[in-house]
């Protein structure tokens, strides 16, 4: 019977003294929780199954965690953002069917490649006109940002005559093909596969173009010890059969079919989960801007010009800023800046409360400054001060005046939460796009995410209004 050269090796180490290697790396991690980040969407490889996050990475990683001694904390945030987390060190590791390519060696360290890769066309199941790389010349074609299948397109274009367009998701680019927006779709052979299986709407039509490998990454000069484990795991799963083991299990299977209704309490954990991420989120935000809003509107109808200077300026940042670019910030930017991970609920309620803080500023301003200035000088010509006339005659009737407009601004936030899906905070949006991405029936999860935003903020919307009859009316 052969033996596999690492164990041979590792026997051959063991008598001569000599500790195997990858030893000092293997104690080096024992015990210790390395953060790693992950896509969202690139079934078989990571996705989510009765809301845990499974496929090849996650089991491959999984148990290489157990075999190695160390702990992980898996973080589902999307490719483009995992790979600016761990360059921003918010995460330790990004496994994420990610390509070893010269140009990201650069940056990142990359273990020993654990899966080849390959590269298919795929097209709508009724498009019989597309069936070679030449008939895409002036046409359009869907790709997957970061993939080898951008890659690969990109290497081509010129040839064939044909343009591209990144998606960041897989499903967004399927139905792109589907909807005609593009004419094909080139991806991941193995993630093309599963999503012919689980009826995405597309058939292949060219053969498996040689790709290259996956690998496991890591900060440039960093983490070795890490990487060094990951490699010496992988070596011991493939010896022991594991590795095959685990390929098997998501290469051959695909999502199965289900009717409208069990795609609503199949996935009821998860969208439940999603809204009451939402609703927390609103909250905090909520509060944190009621207080940003009231304090620097009062400084703008205060007398200090410095005051409503810095007033000005902070309204003038985050109302003139958008809301994507303040989140990628303070998600991605801020840790730079003051050297410490910042978690991804906080960084959210950050972006939302400054955001909406900004816009509470100009209701409070409007508000007061809507009343009748008679108000404030028959005050004053009664003896009242300028404290007692505010809190007894101008701010009552402000109150009335704002609180229509801070009722917008409550549903506003609420639907601004579904922006922060983009740096992997599990709300609704989030979620839906979890559920959408494994069985591709993007549509009908999209209608149920509506409803239920739908729902929520016509019953806050209600709530509001009693409460603004009762204490205002």
């Amino acid at each position: 019977m052969a033996v596999p050269l690492t164990t041979f090796l590792a026997a051959l180490a063991l008598l001569l003294g000599i500790p195997a290697a990858g030893a000092f790396a293997a104690d080096g991690v024992e015990g210790e929780t390395f953060a790693i980040g992950t896509d969202t969407t690139f079934a078989p490889f990571e996705f989510r199954q009765d809301g845990e996050l499974v496929g090849i990475d996650m089991d491959l990683l999984n148990a290489i965690a157990e075999e190695e001694g160390f702990n992980v904390d898996i973080q589902s945030l999307g490719f483009d953002a995992a790979l600016q987390s761990l360059q921003s060190n918010q995460v330790d590791g990004v496994i994420a069917g990610m390509s070893i390519t010269d140009e990201r060696k650069k940056v990142f360290d990359f273990s020993d490649p654990y899966f080849e890769s390959g590269i298919q066309m795929a097209v709508a199941e009724n498009n019989d006109d597309v069936a070679s790389y030449e008939d895409l010349r002036g046409k359009r074609v869907a790709v997957k940002t970061g993939t080898e299948g951008q890659t690969f397109a990109e290497s081509i274009k010129d040839q064939y005559g044909f343009d591209v367009v990144a998606f960041a998701q897989s499903a967004q680019m399927y139905d792109d093909v589907k909807a005609g927006g593009s004419v094909a779709v080139f991806d991941d052979y193995p993630v093309l596969a599963y999503g012919v299986a689980s009826g995405n709407g597309l058939k292949t039509v060219t053969e498996k173009e040689a790709g290259s490998s996956y690998g496991f990454a890591v900060n440039k000069g960093t983490n070795a010890e890490l990487l060094a484990a990951f490699n010496e795991g992988l070596a011991e799963l493939k010896d022991s059969g594991q590795y095959d083991e685990i390929l098997d299990t998501y290469l051959e299977a695909g999502a199965a079919d289900s009717s409208f209704w069990s795609l609503i309490t199949d996935n009821a954990p998860a969208f439940a989960k999603g809204m009451g991420w939402t609703l927390l989120a609103t909250a905090l935000s909520l509060f944190f801007a009621l207080i940003l809003g009231v304090f620097f509107g009062f400084l703008k109808v205060g007398s200090s010009r410095i005051l409503r200077g810095i007033a000005t300026i902070y309204v003038s940042i985050f109302r003139g800023t958008p809301v994507l670019v303040q989140a990628f910030f303070f998600y991605f930017g801020l840790p730079q800046i003051i050297g410490q991970p910042v978690d991804v609920l906080t960084a959210g309620v950050l972006t939302l409360s400054l955001n909406a803080g900004a816009y509470m500023t100009e209701i409070v301003r409007g508000g007061i400054q809507s009343v009748d200035p008679g108000q404030m000088e028959a005050a004053r010509s009664l003896g009242l001060g300028y404290g007692k006339t505010m809190q007894k005659v101008i701010i009552p009737q402000a109150i009335k005046i704002m609180t229509p407009s801070f009722i917008n601004q409550f549903v506003i936030t609420l639907k601004d939460t579904s922006l922060l899906a983009v740096i992997g905070f599990a709300e609704l949006t989030y979620q839906g796009q979890q559920i959408y991405a494994v069985n591709f029936r993007t549509a009908e999860v999209l209608i149920i995410v509506a409803a239920l935003y739908f729902i929520v903020i016509t019953l806050l919307t209600k709530l509001a209004d009693v409460l603004d009859k009762r204490f205002n009316k």
